[in-house]
């Protein structure tokens, strides 16, 4: 054998015990305290005399932590912001249950005043709704695949990775001014 072939093997050697470790310190489900008040953490259920038994699943708490973390780091860098407007149903509602299916906290905007339309010309150039705003990123486009992308791009856990959200549209309030046109319904006159 040449000194190239035992440093690779030698290699996958350490990467198999690192893992083995890895797998062995993820499958110890039991915390409890022996008679000098040691702690323990095992696989097997702890002796009778154990004090303070604890049972522990901490390949899942270590999971949903990271998940938590991905989730935490992407809404810490790029916040979501969604602008709507009472009379926008479908739409703002599909764009609402994208962010919702995902687990995203975000703020909602519903454009009912002078100020908030404003803001919402502001940061889209123009009335239109539903807008997402995620970090830098603005989403004109009213499509799940165009809102899912922009998430991608900041970072945020795909659906199903973290606990889906049931964050609802805010309670009505009236409007000061006329309901912005959805995108696609410019000079139309309607609005949803």
């Amino acid at each position: 054998m040449t000194r190239g072939m035992i440093a690779i093997m030698f290699r996958a050697a350490l990467v198999f015990v690192a893992a083995l470790a890895a797998v062995t310190a993820m499958a110890q489900q039991y915390r409890w305290l022996d008679e000098k008040g040691g702690v323990h953490y095992t696989d097997t259920p702890p002796p009778p005399t154990a004090k303070e038994t604890q049972k522990k699943n901490l390949k899942a708490n270590a999971v949903g932590a990271q998940e938590n973390y991905d989730l935490s780091q992407a809404a810490k860098s790029s916040p979501v912001t969604l602008y709507t407007h009472p009379a926008c149903k479908e739409l703002c509602q599909m764009a609402r249950d994208v962010l919702n299916k995902r687990g995203i906290p975000f703020t909602e905007v519903s454009a009912t005043d002078e100020a908030k339309l404003n803001e919402l010309r502001r940061v889209s150039g123009a009335i239109g709704v539903p807008v997402m705003i995620v970090g830098r990123q603005v989403q004109t486009s009213p499509s799940g695949d165009a809102y899912n992308q922009a998430l991608d791009l900041a970072g945020y856990p795909k659906a199903g990775v973290v606990l889906p959200r049931r964050q609802a549209a805010p309670p009505p309030s009236p409007p000061a001014n006329p309901a912005p046109q959805e995108p696609g319904a410019q000079g139309s006159g309607t609005s949803r």
